[in-house]
């Protein structure tokens, strides 16, 4: 917690250097917002900048439809697509699993997560009636799918069966 702190702390007196017209909120795992007097497309920048972990570069989140087109089905590499909600307890206990079994694959498969409730033409589209709803898409096509929670070797299994298909 104090680390969480002092990174913080750390990052929001950088940003007050360096982007004056940007500020840090922490409290929203770490939005970076611009103020009407800088360009968002600097901030915009400096945010994915920021977001350099290893986990977040195999783990995005989904905006809108043209960004699932764009990341999702143009992309080179199997995705696999967490459809999820905020208030849904089993997937906030899949997310983090699903997550943490994705970044052992070393970078042969990526995760996108949608939010049902921000992205319901996604969900409508893709027939998800339940949450969580995991996909696994190929090419642009939907090769395997489940519902509900699994277990890691489950899991294993699913994430095996799309990279070698």
């Amino acid at each position: 917690m104090a680390q969480r702190l002092v990174l913080r702390r750390s990052l929001a007196s950088f940003m007050a250097r360096k982007l004056p017209g940007c500020r840090w909120t922490p409290p929203g795992a770490g939005v970076l917002q611009a103020t009407p007097n800088s360009p968002s497309t600097a901030a915009l920048n400096l945010t994915r900048l920021l977001h350099a972990t290893r986990i977040h570069k195999i783990t995005f989140h989904i905006r809108d439809g043209p960004d699932f087109q764009e990341r999702v089905l143009n992309s080179d590499i199997p995705v696999v697509v967490d459809f999820h909600a905020q208030w849904c307890g089993p997937c906030k206990i899949l997310g983090p699993r699903l997550e943490k079994m994705v970044a052992r694959q070393d970078g042969k498969v990526v995760m996108a997560k949608v939010d049902v409730d921000e992205n319901t033409d996604l969900a409508v589209d893709f027939e998800v009636c339940a949450v969580p709803t995991v996909l696994a898409i190929k090419n642009g096509d939907v090769v395997n799918k489940f519902v509900g929670l699994k277990n890691e070797e489950q899991l294993e299994a699913f994430l095996k069966k799309l990279i070698n298909c």
